[in-house]
């Protein structure tokens, strides 16, 4: 039975008991309904007590909720327990610091958001009418006057939040994306569980083995709790195939009060589960069951990908000194093609699969391979992993820590950390698409950059956790799974480009960048010093973050900016901009695009800045495989509708920067280098199972011209990439490119085994070209929620894109430049809602 009508109410801190809150009845204060899923600011919200928390002044006209003591009430019947009848409320998620009531007593307390709880109440229920209340304490009520720690000299949100001493989503205090939105309540189900005679209390499938004759050795592990003593039980362990078909059943006795059994098979021409880009996501069915005769007591199921997952930190020969950091999947090295995600909504309660699908769907239609669980939001909810399975992502999925120290003597906090882990550890790892847990988020990283400031050697506050307590409990229960300590880290510096993994916060920040052991310049926030070129000097194994801001589309703005302060500067849309300075921008996208001014070029330049740069940095990386094993973008999504490193905007709407990765993550990318001499070479990347080759054309074009000739001159090129490879298939020398901003270098396969690219001579700003014109655009209406665009550029194009109000409709393409006299079709498709051709806009840039 799962608990979903809900009511809630405030008091001042202390006083909810004193007036009934727990036991029911004649209880002051004013209630209103909640249903789970669900969140109170989205219920107060609803009940006209708040306006919209992500609305203009929402943020601060919520910051009273954190400071009110909340109950949760659920009033419910239950039956008497049966002969060896056991009765559990299971609460999957309290947020935080919780008291729970049964009929006005006081059964249980939580304070950890990550970690759920059972309760047995076989003897504290009664027959009939029961009340299930929750009270919640402010935080800083439960902290009292305890001190958090804090890097010296350095202001992370952690010191005044104290966010690092609470096991919470730690981004609910405020990100440089996101607003101050603490929550409070019930965030995951409550249920009452049944169980009789035994129970199934866990369940675990691994592959063991791959085998060359396409067999894969399994294993089943299930854990039982009997609860009655003398009763013949049977424990059944089923598997059966993607399509249904039983192919393993074993029963056995099950004796003692605890216990349970095991299988372990070889399942013959077994279907692996590979990532989007390799092939087929096949998931398998494991049932485990308990029965007593033909009476089924207890049962669990699981859906399952038979594939092996390792992670490779062996030296790498050709780069002496360094190591590789690259993911095996089902004995095939990979490239990580991927974004890191935040929560998707700062009221994590609301999220259901609803809002995951489309951002899932978007990342796999991407060309994404794996998607990064940031360290300061949340473990997702299960709907987040099942797609991820389904759409074949790997998951990089780190434990709740992140930029801060977190206090280690503390025994309570460091058991409940140790729970906490086991429980997500158990939950989770079923999932095909895990494929490494990792400690925490930056904090090895910065407490290195401090050491060099002060000189000192100290370890990071919280190394009890990455490096002990959380790695044996992911031993226990996931060995089969790798474990990696920290997001960056490895190597001589947390950040070094040696080993293990790094974060490229040069570009946009102006970090220093850690060739070895230590930084080698000081910050550089000048133009110079954040432009995305830098890249280019990143030698990095694994590139797990790196981005650049960029407005989300007008719609959105339009959506949560009032009218009037639709413009630059605004105090809306300053509180929009969480980074600060607010200008940080500037520095970037001056030398790119030029300055904005109106707030039309501001999304326009920011987005064009941000697309640029994503794609000289991927191509970058992706040249340099296998020595680069990964990319992981910050970020792909947004948790509000505000300005961010983001590509796919709050309410989903596409960047320009996600139709630029799309396009340089497909399994086959050709892509223009530039060399110190002024020399172009074209290097072909494949990521595919199997060799490619063909036939490709380079031109150089003057895009001066019209829809005559532009063409100054083409090259045919055969080329022939091996499977995992990337080296150059082709090569001009300065005098013969003749560098030049009216001149762009194309490339076009003749089979389009890859998606066509270009090369310019200067920044976007400084190119000679005819701006003024715009594609002509003939719109089809094939279906009611279906139009094609036919495009036709009367000059070279460039940032062609078309503009729509509806976050549901996906376009073929978007985004992208037009060679004078091209002909091209766009298809856009709208699943949720009729299109119309006046509704869209079609511009360049």
């Amino acid at each position: 039975m799962t608990f979903t009508n809900w009511r809630v109410a405030h008091f001042e801190p202390g006083e909810g008991a004193a007036f009934g809150a727990a036991a029911g009845g004649a209880s002051r204060g004013e209630w209103y309904d909640v249903d789970l899923p669900g969140d109170i600011h989205e219920s107060l919200f609803a009940a006209g007590v708040i306006g919209d928390p992500h609305g203009e002044g929402g943020e601060e006209a919520c910051q009273w909720i954190a400071e009110r003591e909340w109950w949760w009430r659920h009033e419910f019947d239950a039956d008497a327990a049966a002969p060896g009848e056991r009765l559990r409320l299971v609460f999957h998620g309290l947020d935080t610091f919780a008291t729970i009531y049964l009929n006005g007593a006081a059964i249980a307390e939580s304070s950890n958001m990550f970690l759920g709880i059972e309760v047995d109440v076989t003897d504290a229920l009664v027959v009939g009418a029961n009340i299930l209340a929750i009270r919640f304490d402010p935080v800083p009520l439960r902290l009292g006057d305890r001190v958090a720690p804090n890097w010296p000299g350095t202001a992370t949100g952690a010191d005044i939040s104290r966010r690092n001493l609470v096991r919470k989503a730690q981004f609910g205090w405020g990100w440089d994306w996101g607003p101050c939105l603490p929550t409070v309540g019930v965030w995951r189900p409550v249920e009452l569980r049944r169980t009789r005679i035994a129970a199934i209390e866990a369940l675990q499938f691994r592959t063991l083995a791959l085998r060359a004759d396409g067999a894969a050795d399994i294993r089943v592990d299930v854990e039982t709790d009997r609860l009655v003593a003398g009763e013949a039980l049977a424990l059944t362990i089923e598997i059966r195939s993607p399509g249904g078909a039983l192919l393993v059943s074993q029963t056995s006795s099950l004796g003692g009060e605890t216990g349970g059994a095991h299988l372990t098979a070889t399942l013959s021409d077994a279907e692996l589960w590979w990532t989007a880009d390799l092939g087929a996501q096949p998931l398998y069915r494991v049932t485990a069951t308990v029965a007593r005769g033909a009476e089924e007591l207890d049962r669990r199921d699981l859906r399952v990908g038979i594939r092996t997952i390792a992670l490779d930190t062996s030296p790498d020969p050709d780069e002496p000194g360094t190591d590789f950091f690259r993911f095996v999947l089902n004995g095939r090295p990979i490239f990580a093609k991927g974004a890191c995600w935040i929560p998707a909504h700062s009221l994590v309660g609301t999220l259901t699969r609803d809002h995951y699908r489309p951002l899932v769907e978007a990342a796999a239609r991407g060309h994404m391979n794996m998607l990064r669980v940031w360290g300061g939001g949340l473990y997702e909810h299960d709907a987040f992993y099942d797609l991820c399975d389904e759409q074949g992502l790997l998951v990089w999925q780190d434990f709740m820590f992140a930029c801060a120290l977190y206090p280690e003597r503390d025994p309570d906090f460091n058991a409940s950390i140790e729970a906490e882990a086991a429980y997500q550890v158990k939950r989770l790892r079923h999932h095909p698409s895990i494929a490494l847990w990792c400690g925490n988020n930056e904090n090895q990283f910065i407490q290195d950059f401090v050491n060099e400031a002060t000189g000192l050697k100290t370890p990071v506050e919280g190394a009890l956790f990455y490096d002990q307590i959380i790695p044996e409990q992911v031993a226990k229960h996931d060995a089969a799974t790798p474990y990696w300590s920290g997001s960056p880290f490895g190597g001589p510096h947390a950040n070094s480009m040696k080993a293990g993994d790094l974060h490229n916060w040069t570009v946009w920040h102006g970090l220093p960048p850690v060739p070895d052991d230590r930084s080698i310049a000081p910050v550089d926030r000048s133009p110079e010093g954040v432009a995305y070129q830098r890249y280019a000097e990143d030698m990095g194994r694994f590139i797990s973050e790196f981005g650049i801001q960029a407005s989300p589309v007008m719609e959105t703005l339009r959506r949560s900016v009032p009218a009037g302060q639709l413009h630059l500067k605004s105090p809306a849309m300053e509180n929009r901009i969480k980074d600060n300075p607010k200008n940080k921008v500037d520095a970037m996208i001056a030398p790119v695009t030029g300055l904005p001014t109106n707030i039309e070029d501001y999304v326009d330049f920011t987005q064009m800045a941000q697309a640029e740069g994503l794609k000289f940095g991927i191509e970058h990386y992706r040249r340099r495989k296998p020595h680069c094993s990964g990319t992981l973008i910050w970020q792909l999504n947004d948790c509000w509708p505000g300005v961010s490193w983001s590509v796919l905007d709050f309410h989903g709407f596409p960047k320009a920067g996600y139709h630029y990765v799309r396009r340089v993550y497909a399994p086959a990318m050709a892509s223009f280098k530039e060399l110190d001499d002024g020399a172009v070479e074209l290097w072909i990347t494949n990521d595919r199972a199997d060799p490619i080759s063909g036939e490709l054309t380079v031109s150089l074009v003057d895009m001066r011209e019209g829809e005559g000739d532009a063409t100054l001159w083409s090259d045919r090129v055969r080329y022939s990439v091996p499977d995992n490879g990337s080296h150059p298939v082709w090569r001009a020398e300065a005098d013969r490119v003749g560098a030049d901003p009216s001149r762009v270098l194309t490339l076009r396969a003749e089979d389009d085994a890859f998606p066509a690219n270009r090369f310019f001579f200067a920044q976007i700003k400084d190119l000679v070209r005819d701006k003024a014109a715009e594609p002509r655009a003939e719109f089809r209406q094939v279906a009611p929620n279906e139009i094609e665009i036919v495009l036709e550029a009367p000059a070279y194009l460039y940032f062609v894109h078309a503009l729509f109000s509806s976050e549901t409709a996906i376009a073929s393409d978007n985004y992208f430049d037009m060679a004078a006299g091209e002909r091209r079709t766009v298809r856009i498709v709208d699943p949720a809602r009729p299109l119309r051709a006046e509704d869209i806009v079609v511009r360049s840039g």
